[in-house]
C-alpha cells in the first residue's frame, strides 16, 4: 500500500513500511541516548550507560518490529482504541519476555518495572508522533499535493506535443490530423484522476503514444529500445512516471544531436521490487539541465508521497549517457 492510503489520524502506522520502521528505530535510539544523558554527561560513563541500556532495549525493539510487522494486517482491522491497547499489551509482553531471557545471560539488569515504564513512555511517544504525522499527511492533503505535482507535467507535455504536430501540418496534413486525434486521446488520459497507482501496462502504452508523437517531429533521429520481457504486468506504479522521463530524454538527449540517438527503457522485477531504468545519450556541455532537475524533483516527491522510503530514484551521468534508475515496491493490481 502507498503512504497516502495509510496516512490517516487515529490509525496505526503501516508496520511493514520501510519509512515507518526507520522512524521508529531513530526515535527509540534517540530516547535511549536522552535517557543515558540524564544519568551522566561524562563520555566514558555515558558510553557504558548507553551500552547497558541498549543491551536490553535493542532486542526488545527488534523483536517488537518483527511481531508488529507480522500482526500488521490484524491490528489494522481493529478499532483504533482497541488497536492501541493491543499494541501496548504486545509491547509489555515482548519487554517481559526479553527481560526474563536477559536475566539468564546478563547480571545487574535492574528491576522489571524500570523497563515497563520506559516501554510505556516510548510507545506513547510513538503513537502520538504517528497520530500527528497522520493528520499532517491526511489523504486530502496528500491527494491535493499529488494533483499539484501532476498539474505541472501537463503544460510541458501539451506544448511539446503541439509543437511536434505543427511541424507536420504543411508537410503532411493527413498525418498531422491523425496525430492530433492521438494527442486528444492521450490528453484525455492525462486529464483523468491520477492520484492513485495505476497498472504499469497502461503507463507503457501512454509512453509509446508520446514517443510516436515525438517521432513525427524527430523522425529517424529518435530510436527507442524497450526491454520489458521480465516486467510484471500486474505491477502498480504512480501515474505519469515514464512520460516525463522520456520527455527529458528526448529534450536533453536527442534534440541537441544531429545524428540518431537511442533511448533504452528496461523494466524488470527483482524480488519484491520493480526496477525501471531509462538511458539516453548525454552531452555534459549541454545547457538544458534546469527542466531536467525540476522533473526529477517532481518524480522524487511523488514517489515519496506514494511509497515513503520504500522507493528510490538515482541518476548516473557519464560522458556519453544519462541514466535514471527507479526502484519501487512490487504492488499487484487487480485485473
Amino acid at each position: 500500500m502507498s503512504i497516502n492510503q495509510n496516512a490517516n489520524a487515529s490509525v496505526l502506522p503501516n508496520f511493514r513500511n520501510l519509512g515507518i520502521l526507520l522512524r521508529i528505530l531513530v526515535i527509540v535510539d534517540g530516547m535511549c541516548l536522552v535517557a543515558a544523558l540524564l544519568k551522566t554527561t561524562e563520555p566514558l560513563a555515558l558510553m557504558e550507560e548507553l551500552i547497558d541500556l541498549s543491551a536490553l532495549v535493542q532486542p526488545i525493539l527488534i523483536l517488537s518490529l518483527l511481531v508488529l510487522a507480522a500482526a500488521n494486517t490484524w491490528l489494522h482491522r481493529l478499532r483504533y482504541p482497541y488497536a492501541v491497547a493491543t499494541l501496548i499489551a504486545i509491547e509489555f509482553a515482548v519487554t517481559t519476555a526479553v527481560y526474563f531471557f536477559g536475566l539468564s545471560v546478563f547480571t545487574g539488569m535492574g528491576a522489571l518495572d524500570r523497563y515497563w515504564i520506559f516501554t510505556v513512555l516510548v510507545t506513547g511517544i510513538l503513537i502520538g508522533y504517528f497520530d500527528l504525522r497522520g493528520r499532517a499527511l491526511s489523504p486530502a492533503l496528500v491527494e491535493a499535493r499529488l494533483q499539484a505535482l501532476q498539474a505541472r507535467i501537463r503544460p510541458h507535455f501539451l506544448f511539446n506535443s503541439i509543437t511536434a504536430v505543427l511541424s507536420l501540418i504543411r508537410q503532411d496534413p493527413r498525418r498531422a490530423e491523425r496525430a492530433l486525434e492521438d494527442l486528444a486521446d492521450l490528453y484525455r488520459v492525462l486529464m483523468a484522476d491520477n492520484r492513485q497507482l495505476t497498472r504499469i501496462g497502461g503507463e507503457i502504452d501512454l509512453a509509446k503514444q508520446y514517443l510516436s508523437i515525438e517521432q513525427l517531429r524527430l523522425g529517424e533521429r529518435l530510436l527507442v529500445e524497450w526491454d520489458a520481457a521480465d516486467m510484471p504486468p500486474d505491477a502498480l506504479i504512480p501515474p505519469m512516471l515514464l512520460q516525463p522521463l522520456l520527455e527529458n530524454a528526448v529534450y536533453h538527449g536527442i534534440e541537441p544531436r544531429s545524428e540518431p540517438g537511442t533511448i533504452h527503457i528496461r523494466i524488470h522485477r527483482h524480488g519484491d521490487r520493480v526496477h525501471i531504468l531509462l538511458r539516453n545519450p548525454y552531452r555534459q556541455e549541454s545547457e538544458r539541465h534546469g527542466g531536467n532537475r525540476m522533473a526529477l524533483a517532481n518524480i522524487r516527491e511523488r514517489l515519496a508521497l506514494h511509497f515513503d522510503a520504500e522507493a528510490s530514484i538515482k541518476t548516473t551521468a557519464t560522458d556519453e549517457s544519462y541514466q535514471v534508475h527507479i526502484v519501487i515496491p512490487y504492488l499487484k493490481g487487480g485485473a
